[in-house]
């Protein structure tokens, strides 16, 4: 057998193979680190269903007036009442929006998840954050400037329709919501959340909140989701192993929605 050796990436041995080099990794610049995060970031507004149907040229404009912000989890985006700043698209992570009721419990409106877009109401006549926003987990936002949206806006009118859209939808959520709830008891709730939020015909699924969360969403204590948790059980409706649910039952599930409508 022929011996091979190198000597500086150089094949010396061999005349018949091509002279190799290796040259270093060339380290990213500057330049390149914006580059790729403005191109991550224009990634985001077009996935998100304001954007979505914006041209090159007006999604270029909308980036040029918006900045990132990066959260650890547990850490408050903004606190009712705080001057708004603008609204955000959900990057990475998760962000819960919530009131705090009279006792001091958390009234949780919404859940968001990529590439949600949230508080969009601050580009009308809100100058304050009307409910708090927590991250669920390390969470980026890409913050839309409240003052340099809106001229923008003045500049090309069609991107008003498109906030309009998207605040429609959270409105219809919500009135959704309070459709689903009112007067409905928390077996109810707990067995139609369950089955909207899992894959369809999944056996089981892992909750995307935890319980403490869910209970804000359902809008009871966290004490009464765990007895909720426990009945099902109990009834042989779901099996629960830390946070992923088991669907044994689900016709018994429905039951309780049914029962309610």
């Amino acid at each position: 057998m022929r011996g091979q050796f190198t000597a500086g990436g150089v094949n010396c041995l061999d005349p018949g193979q091509p002279m190799q080099r290796k040259l270093p990794a060339m380290p990213q610049t500057a330049d390149s680190l914006q580059a790729h995060r403005r191109a991550a970031l224009i990634g985001t507004l077009r996935r998100s269903r304001m954007f979505a149907d914006l041209s090159s040229e007006n999604l270029e404009a909308v980036a040029a007036v918006c900045s990132l912000k990066s959260l650890q989890k547990g850490e408050m985006l903004f606190r009712e009442g705080d001057k708004a700043e603008g609204f955000y698209v959900l990057q990475s992570g998760a962000i819960s929006v919530f009131k705090l009721t009279l006792d001091g419990r958390e009234q949780i409106i919404c859940v968001f998840r990529p590439p949600e877009s949230f508080a969009e109401v601050t580009l009308a006549t809100v100058e304050a954050y009307p409910a708090n926003a927590v991250a669920l987990e390390n969470s980026q936002v890409i913050v839309v400037q409240r003052a340099g949206f809106r001229d923008l806006i003045c500049r090309q009118p069609e991107l008003s329709l498109y906030m309009l859209a998207s605040m429609s939808l959270h409105l219809k959520h919500l009135v959704q919501t309070l459709q689903d709830y009112k007067g409905r008891q928390i077996e109810g709730r707990l067995a139609d959340w369950l089955l909207r939020n899992a894959p369809g015909g999944a056996a089981w699924f892992d909750l995307p909140v935890t319980k403490k969360n869910l209970a804000g969403q359902l809008g009871v204590t966290s004490e009464t989701l765990s007895r909720t948790f426990a009945r099902f059980r109990d009834e042989g409706l779901i099996r629960v192993e830390g946070p992923r649910v088991h669907f044994l039952d689900t016709t018994g599930l429905r039951t309780y929605i049914d029962a309610e409508v």
